[in-house]
C-alpha cells in the first residue's frame, strides 16, 4: 500500500521526530511511504483570520501536491480535518477545485484513523509501562468524528496504566490563531486543562495533535509538572520497540 505523508507545519518545524515514528509504524505494517516535496500548510491559519482568498491558494498548493497519491496521512486531527471540513466549502463555486478537494478528503486520514479503520490495526503489540492519560483535540473529535480510535490503541498497550482525563473534552484553549486573538481566555483554558492532567496524577500525556500538546506541556513545564507529553504515534513506536 502506499501511502504519503502529510507532516503539517508543527510536526515538521518543531516535532519532526513525531512524522518518524509515524512513518516507522507505517513501515512496519507494510506501507511504503513518500513525502511529496510540494506539500504545504493546510490554510488553517489563513482560514480561521477571514483571509479565504488566501487559504484557498493554499489548498490548491496542498491538493496539488497529494493529487498523485493513493492515501494521505497526518499526525493531525485539525490539519486533516481542516481539509475535510472545509476545502469543500472552500471551493463551493468552483467545480473543477471542488472535485479535486473532495478527491483528497476522500485519501486523507488522521492517524489513529487510518492505522484502525484502514490497517485495521488495533493493537501495536506495545508496551509501556508507565501511568498515561489522553486529551482528544476538539478538530479531531468534532470535525472528523476521531473518538474510539485512539483509545482502543492505547487501551491495547501492554503494562500501561492509564487513567481518563477529567473533562476530556473541554478545549485546551490553542485554537491556533485563537490563542493569539483571545489570549487571556487561552490561558485560563490551557491552567484547566493543566490541572485536570495533573489531578490524574500521569506520568505521561498523550495526545493526537502536536498543538493541544505543545500549549497544555507549555503550561506544564512553566509549572514544573513533571509530565512527559507525547504524540500517539510516538507512544506506540517507543512502546513497540521496548
Amino acid at each position: 500500500m502506499k501511502v504519503s505523508l502529510f507532516i503539517t507545519c508543527l510536526a515538521d518545524q518543531l516535532y519532526p521526530e513525531v512524522g518518524e515514528s509515524v512513518v516507522r509504524l507505517l513501515h512496519d505494517y507494510g506501507c511504503e511511504v513518500d513525502f511529496p516535496q510540494a506539500q504545504l500548510c493546510c490554510g488553517q491559519p489563513a482560514f480561521n483570520s477571514g483571509y479565504q482568498d488566501e487559504a484557498r491558494e493554499v489548498a490548491r498548493g496542498l491538493i496539488r501536491a497529494f493529487e498523485h497519491s493513493d492515501y494521505v496521512v497526518s499526525p493531525s486531527g485539525s490539519c486533516t480535518g481542516m481539509v475535510h471540513h472545509y476545502y469543500p466549502y472552500l471551493f463551493e463555486n468552483e467545480p473543477e477545485w471542488k472535485a479535486k478537494a473532495e478527491a483528497l478528503v476522500g485519501k486523507m486520514y488522521e492517524f489513529s484513523q487510518f492505522l484502525v479503520g484502514v490497517l485495521g490495526v488495533t493493537d501495536v503489540g506495545a508496551s509501556f509501562p508507565h501511568k498515561v492519560t489522553y486529551h482528544p483535540s476538539c478538530h479531531a473529535m468534532r470535525l472528523l468524528g476521531v473518538r474510539e480510535e485512539p483509545q482502543q490503541l492505547i487501551g491495547a498497550v501492554k503494562n500501561i496504566e492509564f487513567t481518563d482525563l477529567p473533562r476530556k473534552e473541554d478545549c485546551c484553549g490553542f485554537g491556533g490563531t485563537f490563542a493569539v486573538k483571545m489570549a487571556d481566555m487561552s490561558e485560563a483554558m490551557v491552567c484547566e486543562k493543566a490541572a485536570c492532567v495533573c489531578e490524574t496524577g500521569a506520568e505521561v500525556l498523550v495526545g493526537t495533535d502536536m498543538g493541544c500538546l505543545m500549549n497544555i506541556g507549555g503550561r506544564l513545564n512553566k509549572e514544573g509538572k513533571p509530565v512527559r507529553v507525547m504524540h500517539l504515534a510516538q507512544l506506540l513506536e517507543e512502546g513497540r520497540r521496548a
